[in-house]
């Protein structure tokens, strides 16, 4: 993890998103990759006779340590589920990025629908061939559980893929976060040499780079915080559905909705504004309930022999 943070800083030094759509393409195609060797393996040991096909309620509540376990357990499955839809929040980043003719949003809208089916195609294929392969002890990375299965190179490469998708994921969310506490600080502080004076860096193969000190040192920071936050809380399922309940209602649900009907000039306790505020109401509910079972995940992991910097999950 460490090793990642020191990359991340180093590509973090990039000066805005636009300069890294090569690296969204080559994540791309890792994820692509490590999903169609999981759903492969995941075939290849579901048909095998010895396959835990798992039971129709799933795991039972004699199998867990309290009651209430278990719908933690489904609040937080929600969560990761939500996790899937925070490309909204760098979507308008990415629109911004094309080209033009044809109009960017008709561009980005056929993108959208395309990503949103190949995504959830993958997303039901992987969960349910992986829970016909391992029933109800189906891990939460499905990789994981061909530890001792045959071929160890194919899975080998998959996790190099995770890794690599990773190093572009983590640069494709950073950007626009970057680019924002950047842009608002300029316009602050109009005057500073700290802030807005660039120097040129010539990097072989690469080219001139364009730096700040003020990007120098921010950025730096907020990956080594963000790094060490994932090396205490190494908590892979449920830190995910923690970020994917909190950006999931606000930035897929609520603000879309809200700028639809102002758009449309959708008429007040009409029947298109009392579906799109019901939708919003049980989207929202939705969220909370993913929230409350992440955290109660993360509070009972928290619970079971865990030591900062050495348990793992």
């Amino acid at each position: 993890m460490v090793i990642f943070g020191v990359v991340q800083i180093i590509f973090s030094q990039i000066p805005d998103l636009h300069e890294v759509w090569w690296l969204s393409i080559v994540a791309a195609v890792m994820s692509f990759s490590y999903s169609s060797i999981g759903l492969g393996l995941g075939i290849g040991k579901a048909v095998e006779k010895h396959a835990d096909y798992g039971s129709l309620k799933g795991v039972g509540i004699r199998d867990v340590f309290h009651d209430a376990d278990k719908t933690w357990s489904v609040f937080q499955a929600l969560g990761n589920i939500a996790f899937a839809y925070s490309f909204s929040m760098v979507l308008i980043e990415i629109q911004d990025t094309i080209k033009s003719p044809p109009a960017e949003n008709k561009t980005m809208k056929k993108a959208t629908t395309i990503g949103v089916a190949v995504t959830t195609l993958f997303y039901l294929s992987v969960g349910c061939v992986g829970y016909a392969a391992f029933g109800d002890n189906a891990p939460g990375n499905l990789l994981t559980g061909f530890g001792f299965y045959n071929p160890f190179w194919l899975v080998d490469i998959a996790n190099i893929c995770i890794v690599i998708h990773l190093v572009g994921a983590y640069q494709v969310f950073s950007q626009p976060l970057f680019a924002f506490v950047e842009e608002w600080c300029s316009s602050k502080w109009r005057n500073s040499n700290f802030i807005n004076k660039q120097y040129t860096v010539k990097l072989p193969g690469y080219g001139p780079l364009e730096l700040t000190l003020f990007r120098l040192l921010w950025r730096t920071c907020f990956v080594i915080f963000t790094t060490l936050v994932s090396m205490i809380l190494p908590f892979f399922n449920d830190i995910m559905g923690i970020l994917g309940a909190l950006a999931f209602f606000p930035l897929t649900v609520y603000f879309p909705i809200q700028m639809y009907i102002v758009q449309h000039k959708v008429k007040p306790w009409s029947r298109k504004w009392l579906i799109l505020h019901l939708l919003s109401t049980v989207c929202f509910i939705v969220s909370l309930a993913a929230l409350v079972g992440s955290v109660a995940g993360v509070v009972a992991r928290l619970q079971q022999n865990y030591k900062p910097f050495k348990t793992t999950y």
